[in-house]
Order: structure tokens, then sequence, then C-alpha cells
């Protein structure tokens, strides 16, 4: 039995990932999968990066130690690959003993072989904060491209690597005084001597490991070029000592430290389940590596990594297979982690699309040979068309079919042998392109079968040959039903819970005892089927627009627009003096002393040209003259429900810009959290009243409530001072409702819940 031991570039743990990240993660979750599928023997290792410049750097951006920022990170990033549906056999750290152990170790190792050198050398030195500066501590212009915002270790822009010497003008990131050059010592990895190993390991591998032709060019230039001694040590205090006298101040530079994390990971995995982490990573006779990496981490995964492995004379599992990616843009430019532009995970499961919706449109323009760029777009058209129009379309029309006109179960009939030849054909393709790591060419001509059931569904016209064919029609419906427990199996790795609910749909289930690849073909079904329920929705346009919006510019951004926009949500506005009044006052007294509530008729209303979530509405508030407030109710209403309606309006409120528009007071409305964290909320409408009517508290026993109009301006901390909840479908203050001529304010969609 083969066995396959997969990883996945290890994620910096200073920051979310966002799609472009998430390909490789999900690129080796879609291998691993495919792999258990077929049979084989597989672990799949991945985990955070965590040591390093990056992590410093980020833990006093804020104010962290850099342990809680990695247990921040670590968290985040766990949650989010959980929601994606990655199946790791391991997700670890690299701050673990178990890693210091064997990155010492292996460091041990080339040492006693010769192949650790030592070199003194110039490094900026920053007097202002009393240390020598690793490359992430300095910023200035790249030699190469000219762009300005270059690391000292590798410029975004034009993606050389770049020694911090090398920049022009540079600064301290930290506190950007300007550093000066000062000698220092520093250990080195030996890569010339090592080179006739990696050369002659390379030449094998390479070819036996069918390499991404990026990852052998790559590769190739960076022998050509001439290797050089690379420093392997780092004046920072995060990070693993080194074990060797005179260095006891220095730790391992993070990539020479991070891919041995994939070894260190299973250790700890091992320990806990109680197997020999050397079966898997010093066997390699019997176990093919496969690793997931962008193409920026090629070199360190084909040279770097390899070099510190053969140097040190154990027999390691080396690479077998390099599945290397182009990069994923994002509409008119680049994914970036560091200037927080683009998609990202917790955007993703912010959006309320499944994430097999995401998973699919990752797979089907999974960029292997080019970059591929995201746009919101691409992603809806892709989606209906091909996922919904396609594959969602097939289910659908089958079993809906047959659970109409067969009453659930799959009608006998012969299988049709020049269909399933060209079937079987297709998905002997699928798996020849899985073995050798093709997942996009592979899941297209998953497609394509689904796309060829579709063409004979609609050739043959069941709707018709049921009643004049009816063999015929049975012979259709009989074939793809195993034609969708094909699809099933296949789709599967790419989308997991689309692909069970499809299964439970058959009656079938993944799982040790359940589908496997074994059960490709037309046999295997237990001869009923349920109605489908819809695999998948349609993005709609008012959707993507909104989603287009959200996630335009810098998370930075976002956050400002997010501010300002709860502010306008809560209506949030300068506070001013307010009328004083005793804490002990009853809220029913307080209201009515302080807030005046009038029926306002919206006659105008449009989107915010500067916020995604705020509506700008025109009021005739009963005084003659149009009045203007902003209101965030974009996610809960459409225009069309709120125009024409009469809301209530605290009448007066203190004035306020929100996004560069005065807001003349404020609605009310209901919300409610439900326990999955989406809000329900339920605007307060007087349907019977005029514009300009009072909203009071309702006359009980003690009388009717003060009929004096509040004269005073109020401000929005006054306002919220006094609570007004949704009790049982009205709404209340105190232990009275509110009333508009009499008749309650009335609530249907938020029954219970709070009021502002």
């Amino acid at each position: 039995m083969k066995r396959r031991l997969i990883t996945s570039a290890l994620p910096y743990v200073n920051n979310v990932p966002h799609l472009g990240n998430l390909i490789q993660v999900l690129s080796a979750d879609v291998f691993a999968r495919f792999c258990r599928l077929r049979g084989y023997e597989t672990l799949y290792v991945c985990g955070t990066d965590e040591y390093g410049t990056a992590t410093e750097t980020k833990a006093l951006e804020e104010n962290l130690s850099p342990r809680e920022l990695c247990d921040k990170f670590h968290a985040l990033h766990r949650d989010i690959y959980s929601w994606f549906e990655i199946a790791f056999d391991t997700f670890g750290r690299t701050s673990t003993p178990d890693h210091t152990e064997v990155t010492q170790s292996i460091f041990l190792d080339l040492d006693r072989n010769g192949y650790i050198t030592s070199q003194s050398i110039e490094q900026l030195y920053c007097d202002s904060c009393h240390r020598f500066l690793a490359d992430r501590y300095v910023r200035g212009t790249c030699p190469h491209c000219g762009y300005e915002g270059a690391r000292g270790d590798q410029c975004e822009m034009c993606g050389k690597l770049l020694d911090p010497m090398e920049l022009i003008n540079p600064k301290c990131a930290t506190c950007g005084a300007t550093p000066k050059p000062r000698t220092t010592t520093h250990l080195y990895i030996d890569l010339p001597a090592i080179l006739p190993k990696l050369e002659a390991w390379m030449k094998e591998a390479s070819i036996k490991g069918f390499w991404a032709n990026n990852a052998i060019q790559m590769t190739q230039a960076w022998i050509r070029d001439g290797l050089h001694p690379r420093a392997i040590t780092r004046d920072l205090k995060w990070g693993i000592p080194v074990p060797k006298k005179g260095y006891e101040d220095k730790v391992f530079y993070v990539w020479f430290d991070a891919p041995i994390g994939y070894i260190s990971m299973t250790v700890s995995l091992a320990k806990e389940k109680n197997f020999d982490w050397k079966s898997w990573w010093q066997n390699p006779d019997k176990v093919e590596l496969f690793q997931f990496i962008g193409k920026d981490n090629i070199p360190f995964h084909t040279v770097i990594f390899p070099s510190s492995l053969l140097g040190s004379g154990k027999p390691w599992t080396m690479l077998h297979h390099m599945s290397s990616t182009e990069y994923l843009n994002y509409e008119a430019g680049k994914f970036s982690k560091s200037k927080g532009v683009g998609v990202f995970g917790t955007d993703a499961m912010e959006t309320g699309i499944p994430a097999d919706v995401w998973r699919f449109y990752i797979f089907w323009n999974r960029p292997e040979t080019s970059d591929y760029t995201f746009t919101w777009a691409d992603f809806q058209e892709k989606v209906n068309g091909e996922l919904i129009g396609n594959l969602g379309n097939l289910v659908n029309r089958t079993l809906t079919f047959v659970s109409r006109y067969y009453n659930g179960v799959i009608p006998e009939g012969e299988p049709d042998a020049a269909f399933w030849k060209e079937v079987q054909k297709l998905e002997e393709n699928v798996a020849e392109h899985l073995e050798q790591a093709e997942l996009r060419d592979a899941f297209r001509s998953i497609f394509a079968i689904s796309d060829l059931a579709n063409k004979r569904f609609q050739d043959e016209a069941p709707w018709k040959a049921r009643v004049e064919e009816p063999a015929k029609a049975a012979s259709l419906m009989r074939d793809l039903c195993y034609v969708l427990k094909d699809l099933a199996i296949m789709t599967y790795p790419y989308m997991p819970k689309a692909a069970e609910n499809l299964a439970g749909f058959l009656g079938l289930s993944f799982g040790e005892q359940g589908l496997s690849w074994r059960e490709l073909g037309p046999v295997g079904l237990p001869g009923t089927v349920r109605k489908p329920e819809m695999l998948f929705q349609k993005l709609e346009d008012d959707l993507i627009s909104a989603l287009r919006e959200r996630y335009s510019g810098s998370q930075k951004e976002r956050q400002e627009r997010d501010a300002q926009e709860n502010e306008a949500r809560h209506a949030v506005q300068t506070p001013a003096a307010p009328p004083s009044a005793p804490p002990s006052e009853p809220p029913e007294q307080r209201f009515s002393k302080l807030v005046d509530l009038r029926v306002a008729k919206i006659v105008k209303i449009e989107r915010h040209p500067k916020a995604d979530k705020l509506y700008i509405e025109t009021l005739d508030d009963g005084s003659g003259k149009e009045r203007t407030i902003v209101s965030g109710l974009v996610p809960f209403y459409k225009e069309d429900e709120l125009l024409g309606k009469n809301i209530v309006l605290v009448n007066n409120l203190k004035p306020a810009k929100l996004r560069g528009v005065e807001s003349a007071g404020m609605l009310l409305a209901a919300s409610v959290s439900a326990p999955d964290g989406t809000e329900s909320v339920e605007v307060l409408a007087a349907p019977n009243a005029s514009p300009g009517d009072r909203v009071i508290l309702e006359k009980t026993e003690g009388g009717p409530a003060s009929s004096e109009i509040p004269s005073a301006i109020i401000d929005i901390d006054t306002f919220f001072s006094i609570p007004i909840v949704a009790k049982e479908g009205s709404a209340w203050v105190g232990t009275k409702r509110l009333v508009v001529n009499g008749e309650p304010i009335a609530l249907r969609r938020v029954l219970n819940g709070e009021i502002g």
C-alpha cells in the first residue's frame, strides 16, 4: 500500500490568512482526502509558523508578548481552517519543545558533518532601539524595482529576496530612525558544499516526482546563479536558541527552522497517538512526500530544507512531488496580508456563503500554471453557471424526477454502455490528474461528467420517454443516479459537505465503512433516493454588489468604515450636557420628561454613497418641511420595504454627521441576536397614524402620562439611558407600552429584544 506524507506551507502566525494563502492548505486537504478515498495510508501535517521577526514586530504593535500573539493567531487560524472543512491529521505549532529539539538536532548533525560555517558581517544596528535589526525590522527602497516599502528580507512588489544592507534609504521599522552598519557574527549553512548532494537528488526527484514547471525553473535558477552560504541565525529574542558556544544570544533564522516544523509536528502527534514518527520521516523507500506551497516559497522547499536534511546525513524522507501554484490576485491588485487587501478567511466566514462554494471557486480557478485574478463578478458567474447551473441542476432534476415519477425508487434498467464508456474515461482522467496533484484539471473533468449527464437528460427527454419509451426512461434515470453517486465520491475531496449531502440523498455516506474510490461505476446504490434539497443557493446581484463594496480597500479602511457605520447603526453622536434627572427616577418618568417621539413617513430613500450599510432617508415629519436621517438598515431591509413606511422618529435628538451626511434624528428599530450570531431587526411602524403624531406612553390606572412635549435637545447617551424593549410583540418603557393615538406599537418579526 502506498504511504502518502502530505504537507502545506506553514501559515505565518502574525496575520489572518486570505484566499491566496488558503489555496495551499486547501490544496493539500483535497489531495489528502483523495488519497484516503483511494485507500492510501495518509498523513497530512500542517501548523502555524510562529518564530521570527514578523512575530516580534506584530506583538509590539498589539502590545502583547510574542507568546500571547502566537496563542491568539494560532486559535484564529485553527478556527478559519475548521470552517473551511480542512481535515488535518495534525495542526501544530513551531513554538513547542519538540520543535526546538528536532531543529537543534538537525543543526548539530550539520555542524558535525562540517556544513556549518561562521562569518562576521556588517548588519544594520539601530542606536535608538539598541539592537541589531533583523531583516523585517528594516524598511526601505528596493534596489531592483524602486518600491519604497520593501522589507529587508523580500520585496513584496517584485518578489526579489533581499538583504537589509541592499535597501536604499533604510529605516528602522520600529522607531523610524536611520540604522547604521555594525559588525556581528552569524552561523551559515554551507550550501555550496552540499550542492553535489542536492544536484544528484534533485535530478532524480524532480523527474520521479513530476515537479511543477515553476518549481523546476526557480530551483534551477538558484543553482545556475550560484549558491552561497546562507545565514541561519538572527539577533532576536523570539526563536530557537542556538546550541553552540559563543552563539547563545542568537536564535535560528525562521526559514531554517520553519520547514523542520513538518517533522516536529509529526513527532508531537506520534507521542499523542503512540506511533513511530520515523516510519514517516525516515522511511524514504516506502513514503512519498507531497508538499503544497506558493511559488514564493519554492527555493526554501527545494534548496534550503532539502540541503539541511541531506547535510545531516540521516535517512530522511525527501520531497517526492512539489505542487506549487502561481499567485491569486484580487480585483485590480494583489492579495496582501501586510496591506490588508483582499478577501480574508474571516471575511469569507461572515458572508453567509458556505465554505464549499468558496472551495469550488478556488479549485475551479486554482492558479496552477499562471496567475489568476479573483473578481466578484467572476465568482458570481462561475458559481451560478457551473456549480449551480451544471452540478446543482443535474442533482435537482434527476432526484426530483425519480422522487416524483418513481416514488423515490431507482428504476430497473440496462446501463447504456456507450454512455458509461465516456463517463469512465473521464473518471480515469480525474484519477490520473489527482495522482499527480493536478487539482484544477481533475476538478474540471468532474464537471465534464456532470455536463455529459445533463446533456443526456436533455436529449432523451425523460418527461416524454416515461410515457412513450418507459424502458429507455428507466435506463436513463438509473444511469443518472449512479452518476450522481460517482460525482459525490469525486467531489468529496473538493466540497466535502455538499458531497455528504448528495450522498445522503442517495442513502449513502462517507467514513471508514462508507464510500470510497472503489465504488465508482454503475454499482453500489441501495435502491431508493429521497427528494433533494437545494445543494447551493444562487448568488444574487444585490449580494455580490454589497460584498464587492464591503471588501473594497484595505482591512484598516474597512475597520474605519465599520466603526463609522456602527455609529450610524446606533446613531452614536457627540454627547451634549443632558438635562439633569435623578438616577433613581423610574424610566417612564424620565422618558416622558426627556424624549419626544413622532411618527414620520419615509418619502425618499437611497444608498449612502460612502457606506455600504447605510440608507439616507427623507422624511415627512408633519412639519411641512423635509427632514433627512441616516440609518444602518441595508443588511436588513430593501429600499421598497421602507419607502412609504410610517416609522417612529426620535424627534428631539441632536443632529450628527454620519459619513458626511447630517442625520437629524433617528428611527427606532427592535433587534435580537440568534445563538449563531445572526441578527434580526424590525423597524417600529405606525401604519394607522399620520406624520407628526406623537408616540407616548399608554394610559394606566395612575392616569395619563405627561402631556407636556419635551423641548430640550438630547444626546444619544441620554436617549439610551432610558431602556426601551420589545416584549411579547409590543414596545415597552418600564411598565408601560408605547402607543400612538391610543393604539400600541406592534412588532411582528422581533417579538422580544432591544429597541434603539
